[in-house]
């Protein structure tokens, strides 16, 4: 199997769609019908999620030469398109579409599961991944996380 679909199975497939189902099977979900402005909000970020996605992992392949995935990370830093804007787009895309998930499906359990998901990855890429980036690109990523913020895009 090649490697960027390895990773995408692997990585945003699970965690956007099996353990969200795990989830509300496990909690014998039910659903309730959410309100209209939930669905609206839940389409449009769910759109945007997987565009995102999506367009971080061309770039990834395309500019980085690698994936996703930490087996098989780009070899090349990636600095364009949403990597100008934030550190990690990938991440604001399936925390996207998890919201999304939790709205239209109206499920608590899918939000929580969105939260649990984002603390775990600030502190990874804090503790791990920063730092094996700063190894890997040395100076260049240095320069680039001073210039741009992990989550929250600066507006000038």
């Amino acid at each position: 199997m090649q490697e960027w679909l390895k990773a995408i199975i692997i990585l945003p497939f699970n965690v956007t769609v099996v353990i969200p189902y795990l989830i509300l099977y496990i909690s014998k979900f039910q659903y309730n019908i959410p309100n209209i402005i939930q669905i609206i909000f839940g389409i449009i970020l769910f759109i945007f999620g997987l565009f995102l996605a999506i367009w971080t992992m061309i770039l990834f392949n395309t500019i980085g030469k690698g994936t996703l995935a930490p087996w098989a990370a780009p070899k090349h830093l990636v600095v364009e398109g949403p990597f100008k804007i934030v550190r990690n787009p990938m991440i604001t895309g399936i925390l996207s579409i998890l919201t999304a998930e939790s709205l239209i499906l109206n499920s608590i359990n899918l939000f929580y599961w969105m939260i649990i998901f984002f603390i775990v990855n600030c502190i990874y890429f804090k503790l791990f991944e920063e730092k094996q980036l700063e190894n890997k690109f040395g100076r260049e990523y240095w320069e680039y996380k001073q210039k741009v913020p992990m989550w929250i895009p600066k507006f000038k």
